[in-house]
């Protein structure tokens, strides 16, 4: 396109020069102008529409720089929250934990708590058997036996004065009730010493005599020690 145009205006200045040419030639060199001037116009054009999709290709790129800055945000926020949840879960699932270990620590205590229970049930029952064996042994035997005499007793002298306090004194029980009696009258009676006295005392009422022991309230060695001279009877 540019060589004709050239070629055209190089013609004419010929022509120009020369002074004189013919129709022909002149025709011709006019219609490279013509053909010049079209060309040189659809290159206008082209580069009119090379420049519009130039312009139309920055706009796409600065709309997509928009776009990948608001998508690189929204990956980051998700980013953020997925860090944040996880962290939260985390926490819920060491929460989970310590509740799992106190509850393990809780039923291994119930555990030893009902094995101790059973225990002290399986001694309870057994003294029990043993004291209702005792119990029956002692009725056959008391029913098997004969009765005791009773020795005659003269009566005092008059002329015997008793002193006021033998008067007044009361005579101790062969059994003593630990449903009722005192403190005080348990150390007098059965030799036991002021504390015990007021703990058993303070675990009342026992059922059958051998709670003493399974309440932990006396120990073995003093319980058969005064189990003979004590009762629960209502």
């Amino acid at each position: 396109m540019k060589s004709g145009w050239m070629a055209a205006i190089m013609m004419i200045g010929a022509v120009t020069m020369v002074g004189c040419v013919s129709q022909t030639k002149y025709e011709e060199a006019m219609g490279d102008v013509d053909s010049a001037k079209s060309e040189l116009a659809l290159a206008r054009a082209q580069k009119n529409v090379l420049e519009q999709q130039v312009k139309t290709l920055k706009d796409l790129n600065v709309k997509f720089g928009s776009e990948a800055q608001l998508a690189q945000g929204e990956l980051e926020r998700i980013q953020h929250s997925r860090d944040k949840e996880r962290g939260s879960i985390e926490d819920q699932t060491q929460e989970l934990n310590a509740h799992i270990r106190q509850l393990s620590a809780q039923n291994r205590a119930l555990r030893n708590e009902y094995k101790d229970m059973k225990q002290q049930n399986d001694t309870l029952k057994s003294l029990v058997a043993r004291y209702q064996k005792e119990l029956k042994d002692q009725s056959r035997a008391v029913a098997g036996a004969p009765a005791p005499s009773v020795p005659s007793v003269s009566p005092a002298p008059s002329a015997v004065s008793v002193p006021p306090a033998m008067k007044g004194a009361q005579p101790m029980p062969s059994t003593m009730n630990v449903n009722k009696a005192s403190a005080g009258d348990m150390v007098l009676a059965l030799g036991l010493s002021k504390d015990v006295a007021e703990r058993i005392v303070t675990n009342r009422p026992y059922r059958v005599k051998g709670e003493l022991v399974a309440k932990n309230v006396l120990p073995r060695e003093t319980f058969d020690s005064i189990k003979d001279r004590i009762s629960v009877s209502p």
